[in-house]
C-alpha cells in the first residue's frame, strides 16, 4: 500500500510540475515505488519484468534529459510556461518532434512486451496489438490530409510504400538473417502456450485476408478513383474483419484460461499517450514537409517519406521479434499492419475526399498481390520463409525502389 501511495503522489507531482526540472524528478520518482511493485508482487518473472520496465523508462529518461536540455540552452530557462511560448528553430524543432515520433513508438512496444508476457501469446498480439501501434502512424496520416484537403496520391504512396516494404524488406531481412519457421518444432508434442493454436494456419488467415483486402482496392481502382462510397465499403470490410478476429482470439484465450490482467488499464494509458505522441509528431512533420518546396525532403516527396518513417517502429518489432525467434508475432505484427494501410487508411481519406489513381497505382497493386500470394504459398507448402526467399524478397524490394523513386 505504501509502494502505491508513493507511486500516487509522484504522479500528482509530475502532472502539477509548472518547471520541467521538478517534472524530470517527480517522473524519475515513479521508477522506485513501480520497480518495487512489479518486482515483488509481480508474476512467475517479476524480476525480469521488473529490470526490463527499469531498462526501457531509464533509457527514454537519458533521451528526454537530453531534450530538456537542449531545450534549456536555446530558451535560458526551465519555466514550463514561459517554455510554451518560446519559439524554437526550425531544424530544432525537426528533430525534437521525429524523436517524439521515435519514443512514442518505442514506448508501445515496451507495453506491448509486457502484454505479450501477461498471456497475449503469438499470433493473438501480432494479428490484433501490434498493428494499432505500429500503424497508428498511417491512420493519423490519413486523418491528417483528410482533414486538411491534403492530397489523396501521398496517402495512397504511402500505403503502398508500408505495405510493400513491410512484405519484402522487413519480413524478408529477418528471414534473410535468422529464418521464418511456423513449423512446428520437432520431438514429443507440446501443450501449446495459452493464446496459441496453429501458428502456420493463423498466418495463412491473415495473409488470405491482405489478399482479399488488396485485390479488393484493386478492382475498385479500375475506375480510376475511390469515392465515399467506396471508403465506406473499405472501412466496413476492415471492421467486420477485425471483430471477427478480435472474437475468435479472445476465445482461444479463455480457453487457455489467460484473461485480462489487473495491470492491463495501465498498460492501455501508457499505449494511449504514445499515440497522443504519434498524433502530435506526425502532425507537425507533415506541415513541415509540405512547406519545403524542393529536395529530397520536400513536399513532392509527402508519401514515400511519411511510408519509410512509419515503417520503421514495424521494422524495430520485425527485428526484435525474429531476434527473439518468435517468427509467428514477425509475420502477423507485418501481415496486421498491412491490413491498417490497405483498407483502413484509404477508406478513410476517401470519406472525405475522392482519391485519384495515378498511373503507377494499378501496376504497384498487382506487384503486391504477387508478393502476397509468394508468401502464402511458401507458408502453405514448406511452412517457413527460408533464407532463399528472404533474399528474392529482399531483390525485390530494391526494384520496387529503383522503378517507383529513381524512374
Amino acid at each position: 500500500m505504501m509502494s502505491f501511495l508513493i507511486l500516487e503522489t509522484m504522479m500528482v507531482g509530475m502532472f502539477c510540475a509548472t518547471d520541467f526540472v521538478v517534472f524530470y524528478m517527480f517522473f524519475e520518482g515513479v521508477l522506485i515505488p513501480m520497480y518495487l511493485i512489479i518486482g515483488v508482487w509481480g508474476g512467475p518473472r517479476r524480476v525480469y519484468a521488473a529490470v526490463k520496465f527499469f531498462l526501457y523508462t531509464l533509457t527514454g529518461s537519458v533521451l528526454m534529459l537530453l531534450a530538456l536540455i537542449a531545450m534549456w540552452l536555446q530558451a535560458g530557462t526551465t519555466d514550463i510556461p514561459v517554455l510554451m511560448h518560446t519559439v524554437f528553430p526550425a531544424s530544432m524543432q525537426t528533430w525534437l518532434f521525429l524523436a517524439l515520433f521515435l519514443a512514442a513508438s518505442f514506448l508501445m512496444l515496451w507495453r506491448l512486451e509486457a502484454l505479450s508476457v501477461a498471456g497475449f501469446h503469438g499470433t493473438l498480439l501480432g494479428a490484433l496489438i501490434l498493428p494499432y501501434c505500429s500503424g497508428l502512424g498511417n491512420i493519423i496520416f490519413a486523418v491528417i490530409l483528410g482533414q486538411t484537403g491534403g492530397s489523396g496520391s501521398d496517402v495512397m504512396v504511402n500505403s503502398l510504400v508500408n505495405n510493400l516494404t513491410n512484405f519484402t524488406f522487413v519480413l524478408g531481412v529477418p528471414a534473410l538473417i535468422w529464418g521464418i519457421n511456423l513449423r512446428p518444432p520437432a520431438g514429443p508434442a507440446k501443450p501449446p502456450a495459452a493464446g496459441q493454436g496453429n501458428d502456420r494456419l493463423d498466418v495463412l488467415f491473415t495473409l488470405t485476408a491482405a489478399l482479399f483486402f488488396t485485390a479488393v482496392l484493386w478492382v475498385m481502382g479500375r475506375k480510376g478513383r475511390l469515392d465515399f462510397h467506396d471508403g465506406l465499403i473499405l472501412v466496413g470490410l476492415f471492421l467486420f474483419w477485425q471483430s471477427f478476429h478480435v472474437l475468435e482470439a479472445l476465445k482461444t484465450q479463455a480457453e487457455h484460461g489467460k484473461l485480462l490482467h489487473w495491470f492491463l488499464p495501465l498498460d492501455l494509458l501508457a499505449i494511449g499517450a504514445g499515440a497522443y505522441g504519434i498524433y502530435v509528431s506526425t502532425g507537425w512533420l507533415v506541415n513541415w514537409v509540405e512547406l519545403r518546396p524542393a529536395g529530397f525532403v520536400s513536399a513532392a516527396h509527402l508519401g514515400w517519406l511519411s511510408g519509410w518513417l512509419m515503417v520503421l517502429p514495424n521494422a524495430v518489432l520485425a527485428f526484435y521479434y525474429g531476434w527473439r525467434r518468435q517468427p509467428e508475432v514477425v509475420y502477423a505484427s507485418q501481415v496486421g499492419d498491412a491490413h491498417v494501410s490497405i483498407p483502413l487508411c484509404l477508406g478513410i481519406f476517401a470519406l472525405y475526399h475522392p482519391l485519384t489513381f495515378a498511373a503507377t497505382t494499378i501496376p504497384t497493386l498487382q506487384l503486391l498481390l504477387g508478393v502476397i500470394v509468394f508468401h502464402a504459398l511458401f507458408v502453405a507448402v514448406f511452412g517457413q520463409l527460408p533464407r532463399l526467399a528472404g533474399l528474392i524478397l529482399t531483390a525485390a524490394y530494391g526494384y520496387f525502389i529503383y522503378t517507383g523513386w529513381f524512374k
